[in-house]
């Protein structure tokens, strides 16, 4: 079965892909003290992605989905005026830099110490990131994965 799809103006957030999120940080509210913080911080996430330039803004929604897809246990937050993911624990794994932040080229998806990336003495923990497509959505999800394995 075909899965429905809707486009917004930015190339964004779907209205559905708002609406749920809305009703999952309402749920979260609703879980008490520790539900409304991660609500609280779902909310953080989703104003400071709002607030990018149109281009950054199409690319962090699509990590934000990518992310909450791949590691549900992750919580967002918003790390030093950045969309990030914590663990359980309350540590940065991964974070998203849009490239207006600094004024750089491209944006950043990096990951931090938390995060299970280690490959013998040397590997990468931050990505340039320019443009979405496929292959670069399924290399974030293997990334996250791997990260919270």
């Amino acid at each position: 079965m075909a899965a429905k799809t809707t486009t917004t103006d930015s190339d964004g957030f779907t209205a559905e892909e708002r609406a749920a999120m809305k009703e999952r940080a309402a749920e979260l509210r609703a879980e008490g003290r520790k539900g409304a913080k991660k609500a609280d911080g779902l909310q953080a996430v989703l104003d400071r992605i709002a607030q990018m330039e149109p281009e950054d803004r199409a690319l962090a929604e699509r990590v934000h989905v990518a992310v909450s897809a791949a590691a549900p246990e992750l919580s967002p937050k918003t790390w030093y005026g950045m969309p990030a993911y914590a663990n359980e624990d309350g540590k940065i794994v991964v974070f998203f830099q849009d490239s207006g932040k600094f004024n750089y080229r491209y944006s950043t998806l990096g990951f931090q110490d938390a995060a299970n990336l280690d490959d013998g003495d040397l590997w990468p923990v931050a990505y340039a990131l320019k443009n979405w497509s496929p292959e670069v959505e399924k290399k974030i999800t293997t990334l996250v994965r791997a990260a919270v394995s």
